[in-house]
């Protein structure tokens, strides 16, 4: 919040030009996965519609991407969690007819060929595999945990746990889920019958479904360090990141604009692919300028000064405005002597001549503006900043 107030998660802007679920669906083309259904259920219209416009593969040879909203196939009730959402779409896997299903989330920042994994799941004949990666183990309680033997079959998985376990080969490190899974087929309805089942259980993927496949010793985890990624850099080869929370978002976005980025979207040989705006290249004019930052499609820099920034489509920054350390979303409007740092501004918001945002947080907070605990400023769609 505030950025899903009006919208799913996976289909939050990021980067300018692309929603939060073009990574996961582009990592799923790229790795030859183009059989594949979006289960969608919260303010799914804006992220059902992006899907449509962007995600046409080709029919012809049995490719598609198709959001498949929550059906009440089983009843008058919505998703109860993952796992029911699954359990509810089982229709979807019995007709695909599949030997494995591959089942992801939309809202990470990363690349990953996803064969890579697939062929490793195959090989171990198991019924699960789960993608790990690898952080330290002091910062590792804020992750669900993977507690795995050498062999990369899981012992348990944790949930955020006080002391998480360090790994055989690195013992100051944890693997941490990455929510990404890959299963046999028969063995994943299996289990999500048995957790329908279940009074007691969340009906959570990480939280019922792989301990299932643990206590019968038919779970593993699989390392992202070894997935190799054509075009990969060397800074990121294993970069991954939940952007669930909004300085997480802010900081990924940061990673991006750095003279040596963390995250490259420049790599030709694994693109990111999305739905681009039509609008002219974008235009600087009376000095202005803009330095280690994005600027897309569109946008008019007339006289302001851009630092550390991501400009989306159709950004104005009118004379001696700063903008730094920021994220613009579509139609953004920064007036003249407007001051604008350490925020993110959704869509069509417009900041008035010589307002400031940013730049005393208590005042942001006192006109009713979230401010993160990292002391981000985030408003939402559709707003005019009032003038003090």
């Amino acid at each position: 919040m505030p950025l899903t107030a009006d919208r799913a998660k996976p289909a939050v802007p990021f980067g300018g030009t692309y929603r939060l679920i073009d990574f996961v669906l582009s990592n799923l083309a790229n790795s030859g996965l183009r059989q594949i259904a979006v289960l969608t259920q919260y303010k799914s219209h804006s992220l059902d519609r992006h899907i449509a416009k962007t995600w046409a593969l080709s029919a012809m040879l049995g490719n598609y991407v198709a959001p498949v909203p929550a059906q009440q196939r089983l009843g008058p009730r919505w998703y109860q969690g993952s796992a029911d959402a699954i359990y509810q779409s089982l229709n979807l896997i019995l007709d695909a007819d599949a030997d494995y299903i591959v089942v992801f989330g939309a809202d990470n920042i990363y690349r990953m060929d996803i064969g890579q994994m697939l062929d490793v799941h195959i090989d171990s004949g198991l019924g699960a595999t789960v993608a790990g990666i690898r952080v330290p183990r002091k910062d590792a309680s804020a992750f669900g945990i993977i507690d795995s033997a050498p062999d990369q079959r899981i012992k348990s998985f944790l949930e955020k746990p006080a002391d998480p376990p360090g790994l055989p080969d690195s013992p100051d490190e944890s693997f941490a889920s990455m929510g990404n899974y890959v299963f046999s087929s028969k063995a994943l309805v299996e289990a999500l019958k048995a957790d329908a089942e279940n009074p007691t259980a969340r009906h959570d993927m990480g939280g019922d479904i792989i301990p299932w496949f643990t206590d019968q010793g038919q779970s593993q985890v699989y390392d992202f360090k070894d997935n190799i990624v054509p075009g990969a850099t060397e800074k990121d080869i294993n970069y991954w990141r939940d952007v669930g929370t909004i300085d997480a978002f802010h900081e990924a976005h940061m990673d991006l604009v750095s003279v040596d980025p963390e995250f490259n979207l420049y790599n030709e040989d694994w693109p990111i692919y999305t739905d681009q705006v039509q609008a002219p290249g974008a235009k600087f004019v009376i000095r202005g300028r803009a330095e280690d930052s994005i600027v897309t499609a569109g946008c008019i820099i007339s006289g302001g000064e851009v630092e550390r920034t991501v400009l989306s489509p159709n950004v104005r920054v009118d004379k001696w405005a700063q903008v730094s350390d920021s994220v613009l979303m579509e139609n953004v409007r920064i007036g003249r002597d407007a001051v604008v740092r350490r925020a993110i501004l959704d869509k069509n918001v417009v900041v008035p001549d010589g307002v400031q945002i940013g730049v005393d947080p208590e005042h942001d907070k006192a006109r009713g503006f979230d401010v993160s605990a990292g002391g981000i400023v985030t408003i939402g769609k559709n707003v005019t900043v009032p003038r003090d």
